[in-house]
């Protein structure tokens, strides 16, 4: 099975070419605002190095939030483009989930962070299982200091991953319990692992269906089909 990963809901853009769970070629950025110029040409680029075309794919895994609005909006607009194009299906995942398995401990239990901006986290909890991790509970929105609070009250050891950076120094203080970690950004290869196996389980919902998973209203609103590229494989 071929699979195309793209993940553009952070600051840590990344795409990648997979082929029964083999990495082939993968591309990755690390700028805030610039996902609409990076995406395109670095999916053209794992065509090359690969030499696949997008006729070759089997499908399309993207990040769908939450994260940046921007990001996750060109990320998913190019993801259904190539799925009207060539007739293939788009497996929506999510950014919290693809940390966490990057993040997969033998022992600890996984705090998985988005910054998602004006003050706000993205967070979900993970139990680590043999070869993996299995979510527990629903993604939040939370304040730091909510945060602080969650993994305190949690039993066991933690190890808390994502945008860690973005949190107020000092945070975990005192916990000793806690520790922090990699990755900070989920990455498209981890994409590629969990789109694997929820298209071999048929578990993707049609393309134009899938809608972007921002936990709250945008800051403004963008005219969102201007911002679609028209690239080398036709309009979106």
């Amino acid at each position: 099975m071929k699979l195309l990963a793209i993940e553009s809901a952070t600051p840590g853009a990344s795409v990648a070419l997979v082929e029964d769970r083999t990495t082939l070629a993968a591309a990755s950025r690390i700028d805030r605002v610039g996902h609409a110029t990076f995406l395109v040409p670095a999916i053209d680029f794992c065509f090359h190095q690969v030499g696949w075309s997008p006729s070759d794919l089997d499908a399309v895994v993207v990040d769908v939030g939450p994260g940046l609005y921007t990001g996750i909006r060109v990320g998913l607009s190019t993801a259904q483009g190539l799925a009207a194009a060539f007739g293939i299906p788009v497996i929506p995942a999510v950014s919290v989930d693809a940390v966490a398995l990057e993040a997969r401990t033998g022992h600890r239990m996984i705090w998985a962070v988005i910054d998602v901006r004006r003050g706000e986290f993205a967070v979900a909890r993970y139990r680590p299982v043999p070869g993996g991790v299995v979510k527990e509970g629903t993604t939040e929105l939370v304040k730091p200091e909510v945060l602080r609070a969650m993994v305190d009250s949690s039993s066991g050891q933690s190890l808390v991953v994502g945008d860690v950076g973005s949190l107020p120094e000092g945070l975990f203080r005192g916990l000793h319990r806690v520790k922090t970690g990699k990755p900070r950004y989920p990455y498209a290869v981890a994409l590629a692992e969990i789109g694997h196996g929820r298209y071999d389980k048929g578990e993707y919902p049609a393309p134009d269906d899938i809608r972007p998973l921002y936990l709250r209203e945008p800051d403004v609103t963008i005219n969102w089909e201007k911002l679609r590229p028209e690239g080398p494989w036709g309009p979106r």
